[in-house]
């Protein structure tokens, strides 16, 4: 009867079921948050209709949380925890007492904002506007897989006037996501108190304004639910909304349509007055003795694991061959689209194809590009839930863009364990004549305040070619920060390219193109091939400097680093803010290790202004001819 998908036909029984799971849904949603003292009661109640039908209904497999072809339920409004855990709970994937004896405590994973570690949560929710971007990813998952299954998208009504769930609306519109549904529980009510006065928004019209059909139904009224959920399930055409029109703290008299419970939970005296009304049993003392026992269940690992990927043959631009990494990467795109005809492959672009170089890709494969236009934030969560499905996932983007503006989503990106390949060119002054307002000086530092996260920063076309093969069957999320300039291929001593041939990428490593012992340089991504042209430079002038490419910004080297130690002066290099980049990794380095090595910075100290790659470079000491300065100041 349950979990056999909205074709299974609605029964008297079944009904009678929904209705009994709904209210005793709302009796541990109040249990849980008054035992925890704190919580969001009010639009647990209100959405417990919609939550029991869809945890009792979709397919899904209790015993198997992470079947491959289950339906995807995810949770925008996070808030709404304890309705979401206690519908998991009745429809069988966890005890329910656990949920309720340890909500919200330290340790536990029935965590206050619902979280992927939970049988049954699909994303790591809470941050509002989110849900609807991750439930358009896992839709498009369902269609390039082939798995066929179906999305659907639980939301409030006070995130709709978020600019993200614009932006997905119209992307889910532009696709034809007919296997996409969002669920609205329209309880009219947010934490200042009713939508219409803090920020009014015309739910319905707005979805049909972008394409979706909309249904609205009584969102307390089970048999009506499944009607509509089973109706928007079985339309093909395209994305569906169901408005849901519901009563906040539905249930209890004191509770309903009062912005009051939208976030705190009962008093003692409360509680036993809305389980009274509820017709429940008070089981409060029994959830409190509970709490100092162990946790029943065990949090899901939730690292999405690595694609299985061919990554071809490398490519090796030659000496003369004078190219940007921004086309290296798109190259080497290409190569594994080819090289893997059977593998899910999808790119995200946001109108810059032409600049970011992923056009090639796009007409190779044109059923894995997915033009997200204008809408960054967006196809930054679009990304990384297509990521968790089974689909190699690239986004490229400038830095600006896919670093600064969405540093929110990557960071739920991470916690959710997704695995989005991001290529960010036009990083740093190497942008150019566009200016302060697109100079990504911090790649490597916001990226830094992440967990997760590996950063690769090439030297050269070749190396970045290797790191975009390299990336592809890393697990997690990775990104390749490029600039804009053409490069010259960096070489050895002898004139060959050092990082061309049988050279292989390896995360973390440091790559010596030169040896010397009067100082020793750590250099990265754009500026690399200029510090080696200064240690050229000083080496006629009697100074044999070494020379480190540093890729891996965040992961440095223990035996490289010890060796670059053991110079008497120590410089970094870098097309990036000296305060959070490369410096701050090695002067990290050095303090953690106990080293007293000189440190000398040589980066962007400040916003430049527009003007050509070279000059701004210059004017940061990140050509030749200032680094050679920089080095014979400190040495000479």
């Amino acid at each position: 009867m349950f979990h056999l998908g909205f074709d299974a036909p609605m029964t008297p029984e079944l009904a009678e079921e929904l209705r009994y799971r709904a209210r005793q849904l709302r009796g541990a949603s109040l249990t849980a948050t008054t035992t925890a003292a704190s919580g969001h009661p009010g639009g647990s109640m209100s959405s417990a209709e919609i939550y029991t039908v869809l945890f009792s209904c979709a397919r899904l497999r209790p015993a198997e949380p992470r079947w491959h072809a289950r339906d995807r339920v995810v949770i925008s409004h996070g808030h709404t925890s304890p309705g979401a855990y206690a519908a998991l709970a009745l429809a069988g994937f966890f005890p329910l007492p656990d949920f309720v004896a340890h909500f919200r405590q330290t340790g536990s994973p029935y965590e206050g904002h619902v979280e992927r570690a939970v049988p049954g949560i699909e994303w790591s929710s809470g941050n509002l506007g989110q849900g609807l971007s991750a439930g358009v990813g896992m839709a498009l998952g369902a269609r390039m897989t082939g798995l066929g299954w179906h999305t659907y998208v639980v939301m409030s009504d006070g995130e709709q006037h978020k600019g993200q769930v614009a932006e997905a609306r119209r992307l889910a519109a532009k696709e034809g996501l007919g296997d996409l549904t969002a669920i609205v529980d329209f309880n009219g009510i947010q934490i200042s108190g009713h939508t219409r006065d803090v920020m009014p928004v015309n739910v319905v019209g707005d979805f049909a304004a972008d394409g979706w059909r909309v249904i609205e139904v009584n969102g307390h009224d089970v048999e009506a639910l499944h009607a509509a959920i089973s109706d928007a399930t079985f339309d093909d055409v395209g994305p569906v909304a169901v408005v849901a029109h519901t009563i906040i703290g539905k249930g209890v008299s004191f509770m309903e349509d009062d912005a009051e419970y939208h976030g705190r939970g009962l008093t003692a005296e409360e509680y036993v007055r809305a389980m009274a009304e509820l017709s429940l049993e008070p089981r409060l003392d029994d959830a409190k003795d509970r709490r100092s026992e162990p946790i029943l269940l065990e949090a899901l690992p939730h690292q999405t694991p690595a694609v299985a990927v061919n990554s071809g043959e490398a490519r090796t631009y030659g000496a003369d061959d004078k190219t940007d990494n921004r086309s290296a990467w798109g190259n080497a795109l290409a190569d594994l689209a080819s090289a893997n005809p059977r593998l899910p492959v999808a790119v995200l672009d946001c109108d810059l194809a032409v600049s970011v170089k992923t056009e090639g890709f796009a007409k190779a494969r044109p059923d894995g590009f997915v033009q997200c236009g204008v809408g960054e934030h967006n196809a930054c969560t679009v990304g990384g839930a297509l990521s968790t499905c089974g689909v190699l996932t690239f986004w490229s983007d400038f830095g600006v863009f896919g670093c600064d503006e969405t540093y929110n989503q990557q960071r739920l990106n991470d916690i959710n364990g997704a695995a989005l390949k991001l290529a960010l060119t036009h990083c740093g002054v190497d942008v150019g004549e566009d200016g302060k307002t697109h100079q990504c000086l911090d790649y490597v530092g916001a990226f830094r305040e992440l967990f997760g996260w590996k950063v690769i920063v090439p030297a050269d076309p070749n190396q970045t070619d290797r790191a975009v093969r390299a990336a592809a069957v890393m697990q997690g999320c990775v990104a390749i920060a490029m600039g804009r300039s053409k490069l010259d291929v960096v070489t050895g001593r002898d004139g060959v390219p050092a990082f061309g041939g049988d050279y292989s990428f390896e995360y973390g490593r440091i790559d010596w193109v030169r040896e010397g012992s009067s100082a020793a340089i750590l250099a990265m991504g754009t500026p690399v091939g200029a510090a080696v042209a200064a240690a050229d430079a000083l080496e006629e002038s009697g100074f044999d400097v070494a020379v480190g490419v540093v890729a891996c910004p965040l992961d440095l080297d223990d035996s490289a680093m010890k060796k670059a130690a053991r110079r008497p002066v120590l410089f970094t290099v870098e097309d990036h803010s000296i305060r959070t980049g490369l410096a701050a990794s090695v002067g990290e380095w050095l303090a953690l290790n106990g080293v007293a090595t000189r440190l000398e910075r040589i980066g962007v100290p400040g916003y430049q202004s527009s003007g050509a790659a070279r000059d701004l470079l210059a004017a940061c000491d990140l050509d030749a001819d200032g680094i050679v300065q920089r080095v014979m100041s400190a040495i000479g």
